[in-house]
């Protein structure tokens, strides 16, 4: 199986990115074929709401969204990795979110498989916050949920940590990176069991 990892923070070698990359460590420990983009450091425009995908189901925009497309396409599973940045994923996440109009366009539009046919896909997400409250991460799964739901992808669980903000902070709570591990190695493993 294929995972592509989506690192959506704008600090290397942070902890989403630490946690991200022990998720994907275990997910190839179990034979998955791994792979992360890191966001910040493509050219992603802002959706422009132009309506172009409506009629073609493709983004109008040529940049490094049309690689993400291609990756997309490619995985059985997709891990989203970003802190939480005014109660939401950050800048960069969202505007590869809101450029995925285009798939929605195929899903509700031109009723098109929005990633094409093939295996059911499943979705993960990672997220560290700098807060304690209750409902840190609520606005931010809600962005998420719906992100897979309209590409077709099956949510498949999270890894939330709040109370975690400075960076690399993550790596003097071992057992997170522990779960971190655990999870990619669980995640992978459903494959073999719906095999």
């Amino acid at each position: 199986m294929k995972i592509l990892g989506i690192a959506g923070s704008p600090r290397r070698g942070g902890n989403t990115d630490l946690l991200l990359a022990e998720f994907l460590r275990g997910a190839a420990s179990r034979g998955a074929e791994v792979k992360t983009i890191v966001l910040d450091q493509l050219t992603i425009a802002f959706c422009q709401h132009c309506d172009a995908c409506l009629k073609t189901g493709r983004c109008k925009i040529k940049d490094d969204m049309q690689m993400i497309y291609q990756e997309l396409e490619a995985a059985d599973g997709v891990v989203l990795a970003s802190p939480i940045q005014f109660a939401s994923v950050t800048g960069q996440m969202k505007t590869m979110m809101d450029r995925c109009q285009s798939l929605w366009a195929k899903k509700y539009v031109l009723k098109i498989p929005p990633l094409g046919e093939g295996s059911e896909r499943k979705g993960f997400f990672i997220s560290v916050g700098g807060r304690r409250t209750p409902s840190l991460f609520e606005p931010a799964l809600a962005v998420v949920k719906t992100f897979f739901h309209v590409l077709d992808i099956k949510y498949a669980g999270e890894l939330l940590f709040s109370a975690v903000d400075e960076k690399g902070e993550i790596m003097q709570h071992p057992e997170a990176l522990r779960q971190a591990f655990e999870a990619g190695q669980k995640f992978a493993a459903a494959w073999q069991t719906d095999s």
